[in-house]
């Protein structure tokens, strides 16, 4: 089919299952038969539409993210270190809301308690609010909203490590899911004046006379034209006009006067700019549109682009003054989005992996079992923590032997419970925080407990335990994540409900021939080869002792199971 490259629009006479299938498992996460059934149905342009501008999806339903109340306002501004807090405590008399001790022993104690109770509690929240975010990729009736969410969350990356607060990464989501498929120019802005982003990308440090280009840098670099549109002198300016952006907790804000005011020369123009109107100079670029509209294709279609396609696609959003909603229609709706070389070719990330096998498998819920932060991150991409601001790699960066063993080893967890499983929000911490755990247990002083070398015997540690120090480094970090413990919600610890018997039954199935075409139907978007969907079928009979499914029926959950199995450690799984 030459469609490849190919922009027009398919046609309604050449629609058919196997690409309202392709639609869903890109435009989302895959769909049970029932879904991929009703899309079909529709034909091409209402599909498109169902899907890109959310007509009859209603997603008013789905619930709100459910704070566990562990933020306490006298925290702010965070300090950056456990040293910052405790000068500041020297200093001040107070940090963090909390009061240096008048005396005794330990007097800092409380505060470094805190300090490192909210960089535990924000690690625990901000997991629990992948776990709402990965529900709502799995149940959403605008699977897009979420597909998009991911495409920005990869784009304009900040992670929890540098935040080091959940809040300003839950209300960056937000911003994604509101505004992803909305406009690019105010979506920039907004993402530029999140909290999140100014404090990833150190905004508190860029200020008049002593401007800081991480930020100015980023922005054309990875968020709008890529590298060879712009010069270092460039860079130099913009951060000028970004300098006095700042916040205040959540709220953004202007520091009047640390701002540079003064004339800047940026790309050829020059005025007293300041960060929104390098924003708008930025988007006036030619190379911006083409940047934006081929790493949006790349994500959704293929990775190998030509220039002339890629041209083409910039033209239609610069056209469309950077809307986002007509450049996806016109990539969904195109003869090249269901071309060969298209359907079938794209690696699946590890959190789209995750959420189209819960979706293929007819789960309603993430379970917590196994734990999807902890599944995820093994793979590869564990949400709200991208290794760099660049984010994550795409399409074979995904593979490596180790990474594909990963994958089938996810596949196991899925359908065999873990019956060692321990929750990670709940088994608090490393090594080192168990440590003084036991040793305060085998009735060790603080002090003694925290010590590199515990060789002190009870009775001594129990006479010194007086001890005169202002604060406790390792016994804060244990008692901080104590109290994290205690305040954070847990995470729902359900193992999957799969009851493959019903599956196959419900369809009908005679015999292991047609359960597993069955299988590789529901679950592949690229088929094995006849040799290993031979084998899969000479497997299952040998599991079930025989062909015929309705002598097996009252036995074959688990020979499915392992089944199934197989067939998700494929090569050819990884695909979409």
């Amino acid at each position: 089919m030459a469609w490849e490259n190919d922009l027009t629009p398919i046609g309604a006479g050449d629609w058919k299952r196997e690409f309202a299938a392709h639609l869903l498992e890109r435009t989302g996460f895959g769909g049970t038969p029932e879904e991929i059934d009703a899309l079909a149905a529709m034909g091409p342009a209402r599909a498109v539409a169902r899907l890109v501008r959310f007509e009859g999806a209603d997603a008013s339903s789905l619930p709100p993210f459910d704070h566990s109340g562990v933020h306490d306002p006298g925290i702010e501004p965070f300090p950056p270190s456990r040293p910052a807090v405790t000068d500041l405590a020297k200093e001040k008399g107070e940090a963090l809301g909390i009061k240096v001790k008048a005396g005794g022993n330990r007097r800092l104690q409380p505060i470094v308690d805190k300090f490192f109770y909210w960089l535990r509690a924000s690690v625990l929240e901000t997991n629990r609010v992948a776990y709402w975010w990965a529900n709502r990729m799995l149940s959403s009736p605008r699977p897009l909203e979420e597909k998009m969410a991911l495409f920005w969350h990869g784009h304009f990356a900040s992670n929890e490590a540098k935040v080091r607060d959940y809040r300003k990464l839950l209300g960056q989501l937000e911003l994604f899911q509101k505004q992803g498929t909305g406009n690019f120019r105010d979506l920039t802005v907004a993402v530029a004046q999140g909290p999140a982003m100014l404090s990833f990308l150190d905004a508190g440090v860029n200020v008049k006379g002593a401007s800081n280009e991480n930020f100015a840098r980023e922005i054309m670099e990875l968020f709008t034209m890529g590298v060879g549109h712009y010069t270092e002198k460039d860079i130099r300016e913009a951060a000028r006009a970004f300098t006095g952006w700042n916040y205040v907790d959540l709220k953004f804000v202007v520091n009047r006067e640390q701002h540079d005011d003064s004339e800047k020369t940026f790309l050829g123009r020059a005025g007293r700019f300041d960060g929104v109107e390098i924003i708008d100079i930025i988007m006036q670029q030619p190379a911006t549109a083409g940047f934006i509209a081929g790493k949006i294709y790349r994500y959704f279609v293929r990775q190998d682009l030509s220039p002339q396609l890629q041209a083409q696609l910039g033209t239609v959003l610069r056209e469309n003054k950077y809307e986002i909603t007509p450049l996806l229609e016109k990539i969904f709706l195109s003869r090249d989005f269901y071309s060969d070389t298209s359907v079938g070719t794209r690696i699946q990330s590890p959190v789209e992996l995750a959420i189209a096998t819960y979706k293929k498998l007819g789960l309603t819920s993430v379970p917590g079992v196994p734990d999807f932060n902890l599944v995820t991150g093994a793979l590869g991409q564990q949400l709200f923590q991208p290794p760099t601001v660049a984010g994550w790699a795409q399409g074979q960066a995904w593979i490596t032997p180790g990474l594909l063993l990963e994958r089938a080893n996810f596949a196991r967890d899925v359908l065999f419970t873990d019956i060692s499983f321990l929750p990670p929000d709940r088994y608090t911490g490393g090594g080192e925080i168990r440590r003084v755990a036991e040793r305060l247990r085998q009735g060790m002083d603080i002090t003694a407990a925290t010590k590199d070398d515990a060789k002190i015997d009870t009775a001594q540690s129990n006479m010194n335990a007086d001890r005169d120090e202002d604060f406790n480094t390792r016994y804060g970090s244990f008692r901080g994540s104590q109290l994290a413990v205690e305040r954070v919600k847990p995470i729902p610890r359900e193992t999957p409900r799969l009851k493959l018997s019903e599956m196959v039954l419900e369809a009908k199935l005679a015999n292991t021939t047609q359960t597993v075409d069955y299988l590789i139907g529901r679950f592949m978007r690229v088929a094995p080869g006849d040799e290993v969907r031979g084998r899969l079928v000479t497997f299952l009979n040998g599991e079930l002792g025989t062909s015929d499914i309705s002598v097996a029926q009252t036995y074959m959950e688990q020979p499915l199971r392992m089944t199934l199995h197989l067939i998700m450690s494929q090569p050819e799984y990884q695909l979409a």
